[in-house]
């Protein structure tokens, strides 16, 4: 599969795609009562990340932040901006910044860079209070591109730094990311970057990262929700201290809110659908990108601190996995440009 559009499309990695309906899966109750307890899984994770959930849920989203890997710090949940154009960008980012967000998640092969650097100036709050992550795109891989990819990124932005830089998507064929983690490395040591990771690495690609380069990256970006839960990645990933983002955090293509279990533990818990599947991720130690455009969805995203999913519910939305990509997008074969 090939991918040769500058930014995602309809039905694209990272965007919310259309309606289609998977194949149905049966569930039962006896699969609930069988599964295993992850909260000493969970705990372990805060632990390691020197993230202390009950002060974070006492505090404003301002306040929370996960520890990574280089020894910065992450907010627990960001927006998304892919599919906004620039000046949809723009104002999406600023209300979201008046919202409470701290994390904005941007592109260069979103074309809304320069919105978003309009927005973040806008909002006159401290530079150093906003996470800005932008990505490198493919037709960028390499030694020599790396460095002017990032320039054009921060012109556009107008920042002298990104507070973390990841490679967009490790297209294989061309076979440069190594060498691309490599000059962003060294960008680091510049002070253009603050962190340094991936997105859409299988863990193959990370563990062949740290064998050539001697370290990992500290965030890796990926497709990940109720029905396509990469355990056995972040189970790699918890065991490097490398930390997992969620793109389409709220389901793509998968009837995800739409499902019988998510509407009924949002019932129970008195919030959104929305609000479950979010809180899900943050329970389970992964930052979610949810993207928005609409101010009342942004607050309500916010609304993910100060409660906690029961045991049961956790157990619930886990056998919601289909193990199926909803994106169909497959690393190991797309080619980003």
């Amino acid at each position: 599969m090939s991918f040769s559009t500058k930014h995602p499309a309809p039905g694209s990695p990272e965007d919310g795609g259309s309606d289609d309906q998977q194949p149905a899966i049966e569930y039962d109750e006896a699969r609930i009562a069988a599964a295993g307890d992850d909260a000493e899984n969970q705990d372990d994770f805060f632990d390691q990340h020197d993230f202390d959930r009950d002060l974070a849920d006492q505090v404003g989203v301002a306040g929370r932040r996960y520890t990574l890997n280089d020894g910065n710090a992450i907010p627990p949940i960001g927006l998304g901006t892919a599919r906004l154009n620039d000046a949809a960008a723009e104002v999406a980012v600023y209300e979201a910044l008046n919202a409470g967000f701290r994390l904005i998640d941007t592109a260069a092969n979103y074309e809304n860079e320069a919105g978003v650097g309009r927005a973040l100036k806008d909002s006159r709050l401290p530079r150093e209070d906003v996470f800005v992550t932008t990505k490198l795109p493919g037709r960028d891989h390499g030694t020599d591109s790396v460095r002017r990819s990032l320039e054009g990124s921060l012109r556009r932005l107008h920042l002298d730094k990104v507070d973390l830089y990841l490679i967009h998507w490790p297209n294989p064929e061309r076979g440069l990311y190594v060498d691309s983690f490599r000059t962003m490395l060294e960008l680091r040591e510049e002070g253009l970057v603050g962190s340094v990771g991936v997105s859409n690495f299988t863990p193959e690609m990370v563990d062949e990262l740290i064998a050539k380069t001697g370290e990992a990256p500290a965030v890796n970006q990926v497709e990940l929700q109720p029905q396509y839960q990469q355990e056995a990645l972040r189970a790699h990933h918890h065991a490097h201290r490398i930390f997992v983002e969620a793109w389409a955090p709220l389901g793509y293509d998968s009837k995800v809110l739409e499902h019988e279990w998510i509407r009924e533990i949002a019932s129970d818990q008195g919030h959104t659908p929305a609000q479950v599947v979010l809180r899900w991720h943050i329970q389970n130690g992964v930052v979610p990108i949810p993207k928005t455009s609409k101010t009342k969805r942004m607050a309500e995203n916010l609304d993910v601190f100060g409660w906690e999913l029961t045991p049961e519910q956790m157990h619930r939305i886990k056998l919601m996995h289909t193990g199926l990509s909803a994106s169909g997008f497959n690393p190991l074969e797309h080619e980003e440009l």
